[in-house]
């Protein structure tokens, strides 16, 4: 005989009410995509064009999977709306602004997410909210962040490569990300840098860590395993390819299919994470008391309370970029020259100059082959948000592949360039972009964007340039001669023309 089924009826209408609450907090999200609309749109089209997030498309799913495999952990909270937790969209707003100034995307795409959370927080309470935070805090990798760690992974394979050859025996000069064998040469591109494995890694770790586990050990372990191991096995695998292409007797044979040898190594390598793993797996266990003393009964929070905390949170976002808008009214485009005088031994050549939006465009014939030069100035009072965006559009219009070159100008008298040249085989093209800040060319970086916040705050008597230099080649017909020839024919222009930083720098004064 079976036993009856006893039913607490203390536990009944305690369990959060989605249909009560699940408007405030759709409200609050739709609200708050509004308000970081470009940050949004920037990550999206992020997730689009680099296959290093391209995982950023499921992280919403994968989010409400984690909260509705962990729906029976949330019965018996009440919600209990935090209006004290509005406190921390205060430093999260002045973030906003830091970042917006400095012209960090990543910076505000992170506080955009972080008052999401502040929203869920809020509306749900301290309780409610950490029985969810697995899966809230896993739309942090709805931000496209970690590129900056690009060079340095490059440094960390290089080194990989040096000391693996070195133990194998294979004779090799190594010059920066340069590798070359006997037979052939290989470059360990920013692509080859192992950052799409490393952030597919964590993405994955942390998943697998909050299905499998329920230990804080255990999940910081996986989620450790889960940053080193794809480290080392993209250093495996670029030692690999080298090795190959030495076996081969051809660096080119090797490196053909690189990426997708990656792709497979990576799958290899996920595969015995995931066997190292298993067997430190945890039986499901509720992380709430089964006791109903222990279960919140007290009443339930009115629609009314609820909807003002989320319409509060919105309004503490709402801070930041009500300022951001204020201070970009007086951000007005000057007036830029529509010529740039290259030297008496250059000649424009007629009907190439041309204004198209913003970008000024002409040719400029200085010997055998012509060179396209684009410039577009900016508001004194412009951040280097834009300045950045303009940078990579001029510079990267044509180039496609995702297997790239980067360098600086090497001008041969031991001073440092602010030219940077950048190239791509696949289809082939090079081009050389430079930036002016104050009237002086500078190199992006931290002390750049401090220098046009500030100017965008005081304002400045120059106006941010950003200019590239392209060699006029028939790229369809290119070969790696060509290329060569381009890259040369490039160099020469900039190295023999040291008066067009000066030039380009007086232009941007404000008359």
């Amino acid at each position: 005989m079976n036993a009856p089924v006893v039913t607490d009826t203390r536990l009944a209408g305690i369990a959060p009410d989605w249909q009560r609450i699940g408007p405030p907090l759709a409200l609050g999200v739709l609200l708050l995509g509004l308000l970081f609309n470009k940050e949004v749109i920037a990550a999206v089209q992020t997730w689009d064009s680099s296959t290093a997030y391209n995982h950023c498309f499921l992280v919403i799913p994968i989010a409400l999977y984690l909260l509705w495999d962990r729906r029976q952990d949330l019965v018996g909270i009440a919600v209990r709306p935090m209006p004290t937790a509005l406190l921390l969209g205060l430093p999260l707003a002045a973030i906003w602004l830091l970042a917006e100034r400095l012209g960090i995307m990543e910076g505000r795409q992170l506080v955009a997410v972080a008052f999401v959370e502040v929203l869920f927080l809020a509306v749900l309470g301290k309780r409610l909210w950490w029985a969810m935070a697995g899966p809230l805090l896993y739309l942090f990798f709805l931000v496209p962040f970690g590129e900056f760690l690009t060079p340095g992974l490059q440094d960390l394979t290089t080194f990989f490569v040096r000391h693996g050859l070195d133990a194998i025996g294979i004779p090799a000069y190594i010059d920066g990300y340069i590798i070359e064998i006997p037979q052939g040469t290989f470059f360990i591109a920013e692509a080859c840098a192992g950052l799409r494995f490393l952030i597919a890694s964590i993405a994955f770790g942390c998943l697998y860590a909050l299905i499998m586990y329920r230990s804080p050990t255990r999940r910081g372990l996986f989620i450790l395993a889960s940053i080193i191991v794809p480290i080392f096995a993209n250093g495996l695998r670029a030692i690999g390819i080298v090795t190959l292409g030495y076996v081969l007797g051809s660096a080119q044979a090797a490196a053909a299919d690189h990426v997708i040898y990656g792709w497979i190594f990576f799958s290899l390598v996920i595969l015995l994470l995931i066997a190292l793993g298993l067997p430190f797996r945890q039986d499901e266990i509720s992380t709430r008391s089964a006791s109903p003393a222990a279960r919140d009964t007290a009443p339930a929070s009115s629609m009314r309370a609820i909807l003002a905390v989320a319409l509060g949170t919105v309004a503490l976002a709402a801070i930041s970029p009500a300022i951001a808008g204020r201070l970009a009214m007086a951000a007005v485009p000057p007036s830029v020259p529509a010529k740039i005088d290259v030297g008496p031994d250059c000649v424009i050549q007629p009907g190439t100059v041309a204004e198209r939006s913003a970008v000024h465009t002409q040719r400029v014939l200085c010997g055998e082959v012509p060179m396209d030069m684009a410039w577009v100035a900016f508001s004194p009072r412009s951040t280097a948000g834009p300045i950045m965006a303009e940078r990579r559009r001029l510079a990267w219009t044509a180039i496609t592949a995702e297997d790239f070159s980067q360098s600086w100008l090497n001008p041969g008298d031991g001073t440092a360039s602010a030219w940077q040249i950048m190239s791509a085989a696949d289809p082939g093209y090079i081009v050389a972009v430079s930036v002016w800040v104050e009237g002086r060319p500078v190199r992006p970086g931290l002390k750049m964007r401090l220098r046009l916040a500030l100017d965008s705050l005081l304002g400045s008597d120059y106006a941010p340039i950003v200019v590239a230099v392209t060699p006029v080649v028939d790229w369809d017909r290119g070969n790696a001669g060509t290329m060569s020839a381009a890259e040369a024919s490039l160099t020469r222009f900039l190295v023999s023309h040291p008066t067009l930083d000066q030039t380009i720098g007086t232009l941007s004064a404000i008359r």
